[in-house]
C-alpha cells in the first residue's frame, strides 16, 4: 500500500510518498482501509518531533480516519471486517491502511459519510470534551473562541451554539470572520494581541468572557486571559501561533479564574468509556444534521505536503482532508 512517511524529522518538504506495509493488527487494534484522513495542527508538530507522543521512525502522520475494517486484533470483539468506522489513530492515517485503537474506533452511522467522519472526530471530539467536561459550559454563558475559523474553532462555534452559549468568534481577517458568522457566531472580532483584552471586555459589558477557548497561544494568550470574567475558565487547547506562552499566576488569582488544559489524546487513552459516550453523542448530533463539519478542501494522499503547508500558513477555514 501507499503511505506518506516521515523518515527524517522536519517540515512537510521532508515527507516521502512510497510503498509501506503495516502487517496484521495486534492486541487492541483494528486494521482499517482508509477512505479519508483528517489533517490537523498536531500533524505539523509530530513530523518535527514536537508532539506529546512520538512514534519511532519511519511513521506516517494522521490522527483521524474514516474507512472500512479489514481485520481485527485477536482480542477485539466489537468490530468485524467490513464495518464502516471512524477512528482516532494518533498517527499512521496518511496512508491507504492504518492500525487504529479499538478503544478509539467507532461504528459509523449509515448516513454519515467517511468524508464527514474524518473531518469531525478529532476537532469536534476535542471540542465536546473541552466544553462539556473541562469548561462545563452553561446555557447563556459567553464563549470566546480564538482562531475561530480553524478546524477546532469552527467546531467550537457549532457546539457552543448548540449548548446555548453566546459565541464571540475571534479571527484575523474579514474572510475568516464571514465564515464564522455563517456558522452562527453571535459576535465577530478581528483580533490582534493588542486589542483582544479590551474587545472581550467591551463585548461583554465589562464583565469578561465566561469561557475562552484558545487553540492559538503565542502573544494572544495573556492578553485574552486579561479579558476573562470572574470565575471564568480559560481552555488551553493548542499553540497554532507557534510558541507556548506564559501567564503571570497573579492573574488567575485576582480573577478567581481557572486555567484548564484540554488534551483529547490524554482523555481518550485514560478515560475511554467517558470519551466513547462523548463520541457517540457527537455522531448522533452529526447524524441529525444539527452539526456539519466545515471542509475547506480535499487533497489526494500524494499531496499531503501541500495540505500541511496550508495548515502551517493558517490559511485554512475549517478542515482539510486527504483522499486515500
Amino acid at each position: 500500500m501507499k503511505a506518506v512517511l516521515v523518515e527524517k524529522l522536519g517540515g512537510p518538504d521532508k515527507l516521502v510518498y512510497r510503498d509501506h506495509e503495516i502487517g496484521n493488527p495486534g492486541a487492541g487494534k483494528v486494521k482499517i482501509k482508509v477512505e479519508y484522513a483528517g489533517v490537523n495542527f498536531p500533524d505539523t508538530l509530530i513530523i518535527r518531533g514536537k508532539y506529546q507522543f512520538q512514534p519511532d521512525l519511519p511513521f506516517s502522520p494522521g490522527g483521524e480516519v474514516g474507512g472500512v475494517i479489514q481485520e481485527v486484533g485477536p482480542d477485539v470483539n466489537e468490530f468485524k471486517a467490513g464495518d464502516r468506522v471512524v477512528s482516532g489513530t494518533s498517527w499512521g492515517g496518511f496512508a491507504e491502511e492504518v492500525h487504529g485503537f479499538a478503544e478509539n474506533t467507532y461504528h459509523l452511522p449509515d448516513n454519515v459519510s467517511f468524508k464527514d467522519a474524518a473531518a469531525t472526530l478529532m476537532t469536534h471530539g476535542t471540542v465536546i470534551h473541552a466544553l462539556k467536561d473541562r469548561a462545563r459550559l452553561k446555557e447563556g454563558e459567553t464563549l470566546a473562541i480564538l482562531g475561530a475559523s480553524g478546524g477546532v474553532g469552527t467546531a467550537a462555534i457549532q457546539l457552543g451554539k448548540l449548548m446555548g452559549a453566546r459565541v464571540i468568534a475571534c479571527a484575523s481577517s474579514d474572510e475568516k470572520l464571514k465564515s464564522c458568522k455563517e456558522l452562527g457566531a453571535d459576535v465577530l472580532h478581528k483580533y490582534t494581541p493588542e486589542n483582544i483584552k479590551s474587545a472581550l471586555k467591551d463585548l461583554t459589558d465589562g464583565r469578561g468572557a465566561n469561557v475562552i477557548f484558545d487553540a492559538v497561544g503565542g502573544d494572544y494568550t495573556e492578553q485574552a486571559f486579561r479579558g476573562i470574567g470572574s470565575m471564568g475558565r480559560y481552555l488551553v487547547v493548542g499553540f497554532a501561533a507557534g510558541n507556548v506562552p506564559s501567564i503571570p499566576l497573579n492573574l488567575p488569582l485576582l480573577k478567581s479564574a481557572s486555567l484548564v488544559g484540554v488534551f483529547w489524546g490524554n482523555f481518550f487513552r485514560n478515560f475511554p468509556e467517558q470519551n466513547k459516550s462523548n463520541i457517540q453523542e457527537l455522531f448522533k448530533i452529526v447524524e441529525s444534521g444539527k452539526v456539519s463539519p466545515v471542509i475547506d478542501s480535499v487533497y489526494d494522499l500524494v499531496d499531503a505536503k501541500s495540505a500541511l503547508e496550508r495548515i502551517e500558513n493558517r490559511s485554512v477555514i475549517g478542515k482539510i482532508l486527504l483522499k486515500c
